[in-house]
């Protein structure tokens, strides 16, 4: 492939991602890394390593787009800090171990349990299965495992870890402003924490491209973040005319094909 091409590429998954971020109202995370994984394959990448670029290169693309929603939050208030700052050492710490368990399996391994973490969530979203809310107090320790799961989890599979954070604050009792707006600064610290990892954890790989530091591969970085933040814009857009629920069996639709494709791959 031409660099133009890839180029080019790049920037259509950012807007694609951008989009489908908006629309269906989750990181981008979860059509980044599925697309990067293709798209390194038809640059030739080793496939030892496929996965693991995929997934340091969505993180760190969420660090530039998840501290523009995190800001967005803070300005409107909806950042719950004592919450945010009892998850803090937990997500930080759950972030590192998930990388490290990442860098410790194989591409294919690691592939596999991206797509049933995908299949999950794509009955979560069909069958509704998610926790009440409710205004159950957590101790710190609670909190501290909570942050260290969800951090673990996204670092490892290269989302923003919303899809965990929200459920678990709306069970502490947070309105869903609040939810929402934690939940996206959660996200900052543990791409940020999980890039930087992802980063040294690759560092002299001799199977790495060019243009890749550690387990990120720049170009794609910079051509996401261009387009991915404009056309979530677009996606929201688009969410205010169509119906929530059509919105959410289709997203689960595409949810399910890309599990499957890893699953059984």
């Amino acid at each position: 492939m031409s660099v133009l091409v890839t180029l080019l590429g790049y920037l259509g998954l950012g807007a694609a991602a951008g989009t489908m971020a908006g629309l269906f109202g989750v990181g981008g995370g979860l059509i980044i890394v599925p697309v990067l994984v293709f798209a390194f394959g038809l640059q030739n990448v080793p496939s030892e390593i496929t996965m693991h670029l995929a997934v340091g290169t969505s993180l760190a693309t969420i660090v530039v787009t998840g501290a523009s929603s995190a800001l967005g939050h803070f300005r409107k208030g909806s950042i719950h800090r004592p919450w945010f700052l009892a998850l803090l050492p937990g997500l930080m710490l759950g972030a590192i171990g998930g990388v490290f368990i990442a860098g410790n399996l194989s591409g294919t391994v690691l592939g596999t349990l991206f797509g049933i973490f995908v299949l999950l969530l794509a009955a979560k979203m069909v069958f509704g299965l998610s926790p009440r809310p409710g205004a159950m107090v957590p101790g710190k320790f609670a909190m501290l495992v909570a942050g260290g799961v969800v951090g673990a989890i996204s670092a490892l599979f290269g989302i923003g870890g919303g899809a965990m954070t929200v459920p678990w604050l709306s069970r502490c009792g947070a309105t869903m402003t609040q939810a929402v707006g934690t939940s996206a600064a959660c996200g900052l610290p543990i791409a940020a924490v999980g890039a930087i990892t992802f980063i040294i954890m690759g560092w002299g790989n001799p199977l790495l491209p060019a243009w890749a530091t550690g387990f990120v591969m720049w170009p794609a970085f910079f051509a996401i973040v261009l387009t991915s933040v404009p056309f979530a814009r677009v996606g929201v857009r688009l969410a205010h005319v169509l119906s929530a629920r059509v919105l959410r069996l289709c997203f689960a639709l595409l949810l399910t094909v890309v599990g499957l494709r890893f699953v059984l791959a």
